[in-house]
């Protein structure tokens, strides 16, 4: 008889989750499992509602990344009301959208993982928080939270509001940009830019840090997907869809966003609420892709802002011969890549005379019954599905998160990092074991479609019980 590791809930992740581990008669690891144990319902919900509040009230399925839904939603209008919006508005939600990858980017580095990395896998998990790490290194956690600040701002300054902002809306934005605002976000930058630096210093030395283990986080050939622009650079607003495989070939590119229907399926599973998309060419789930910064630095032939640029040619040369960086260890390098992006072309963005533009929205009534928004969230590509009657109520919605596209590789991830550091014979768990397992999923910063994010102590129960019924040994956090 089998055996089962629990660790539930998850912490350190936006939302709720629990990972289980399936030991066989020899005490090997069998299986393990992310189970995503919560229930949003959007989809079905916002039937009935009208088109024109999809933004406002999808923008609540997260209280992380709202930007993205919100953008993507106002996306998809636009596609069902047929129009080209305005170039100030198209810069301002470009503004917003690498606003958005900062502030979340940041929280995820320096808060969510960087305890493991400076305060180690096997620290006290009583202080193994942002907490300890506010006590361990006073001036790198401050400059992550200043720099998460600088994000928030910029979201609300746009929107008078930094959670749940109405103001991106199907056609372009509502208000203009003020000359004086925009100059107190430049104000900004010189500070970001420092800080940013600082992130991929401390990156650059946890990579040798824990050199030994590295290699065991979710090191796996997969499909990597991401928008790329027109001639191949990174994207984040708008482009086409593009498939790498694991060997660095590009398998597909060019591809509609609008038609992602036809690239990508949506399996599900008994075991969690979280669907588990997959390349259709390939089915389910041989189909496995990856999303997200690994995805969108690996994929992209260039970044067009120069100190950012730099870097990706360093973040490539871990590929070796393959051509593709597959461990997912390296999200987190690729993730301060973005941020440093970010921070590039928020300052080109802001220097743009057409940013203080003050025609900010295309006016139209519905054009078409169906559309389809798409962008790059901080986790990955989104894609919003709206079908619609012609007074432009919802029939039907469909919402491809980028967390559900990474699904399958984060399974198989844990499954990973479980069969290199579980040694069941021992009938012993130590915290620190457990806790790299957890840090595999956080490598992908899961945001599990949570409206808020809780901070703090989160309770952890997990048995390993014998196949008699015996308790082994139990740890409680």
């Amino acid at each position: 008889m089998s055996k089962t590791i629990t660790l539930a809930p998850v912490t350190r992740i936006e939302g709720h989750a629990k990972i289980t581990i399936q030991l066989d008669d020899n005490n090997d690891v069998l299986d393990a499992r992310f189970h995503v144990n919560e229930f949003r319902g959007f989809e079905k919900f916002t039937e009935g509602r009208l088109l024109w509040e999809m933004p406002g009230i999808t923008s609540r399925i997260c209280g992380i990344c709202p930007a993205s839904h919100l953008l993507t939603s106002a996306k998809a209008g636009d596609d069902i009301l047929a129009v080209e919006i305005p170039e100030t508005a198209e810069k301002l939600r470009r503004l917003l959208t690498l606003a958005q990858w900062l502030q979340s980017h940041a929280l995820s580095f320096f808060h969510l993982s960087a305890p493991d990395f400076l305060l180690g896998f096997d620290s006290n998990p009583a202080t193994r928080n942002v907490f300890g790490l506010i006590a361990a290194d006073k001036e790198f956690a401050k400059r992550g939270i200043r720099l998460r600040k600088f994000g928030q701002e910029i979201i609300e300054i746009l929107g008078s509001r930094r959670i749940h902002t109405p103001w991106t809306v199907p056609g372009g934005v509502r208000e203009p940009l003020e000359p004086a605002k925009k100059d107190y976000m430049l104000g900004w930058i010189p500070e970001a830019k420092e800080t940013v630096g600082l992130a991929l210093d401390a990156i650059k030395k946890i990579h040798k840090k824990f050199a030994k283990e590295i290699p065991e986080f979710g090191n796996f050939r997969s499909l990597l997907v991401g928008l790329v622009s027109k001639d191949g650079g990174l994207e984040y607003y708008d482009g086409t869809l593009r498939i790498m495989d694991g060997n660095g070939n590009t398998i597909a590119d060019k591809l509609d966003p609008r038609k992602y229907f036809e690239y990508f399926g949506e399996a599900v599973e008994p075991w969690s609420y979280l669907k588990f998309p997959y390349y259709k060419p390939f089915d389910y789930p041989k189909g496995m892709y990856r999303v997200g910064p690994l995805a969108r630095v690996n994929i992209c032939d260039y970044i067009e802002t120069p100190l950012a640029e730099e870097e990706r040619k360093i973040f490539k040369k871990l590929s070796g011969n393959v051509g593709v960086v597959n461990n997912s260890f390296y999200y987190h390098y690729a993730r301060c890549i973005e941020m440093l992006f970010a921070v590039e072309k928020i300052e080109m963005l802001l220097n743009d005379p057409a940013i203080l533009g003050t025609n900010i929205r295309s006016q139209a009534s519905i054009n078409r019954l169906e559309g389809v928004g798409c962008t790059e969230a901080p986790r990955g590509v989104l894609f919003h599905h709206y079908h619609v009657n012609k007074d432009g109520v919802i029939q039907k919605a469909n919402l491809v998160i980028a967390t559900a596209q990474n699904n399958i590789a984060m399974n198989r991830t844990v499954r990973q990092i479980a069969a290199y550091f579980i040694d069941g014979k021992k009938g012993k768990i130590t915290e620190g074991i457990l806790n790299r397992v957890e840090a595999g999923i956080r490598c992908y910063d899961p945001c599990l479609s949570c409206s808020t994010h809780a901070l703090g102590q989160m309770p952890l129960h997990v048995e390993l019980v014998s196949a008699g019924g015996e308790v082994l040994d139990e740890v409680r956090r």
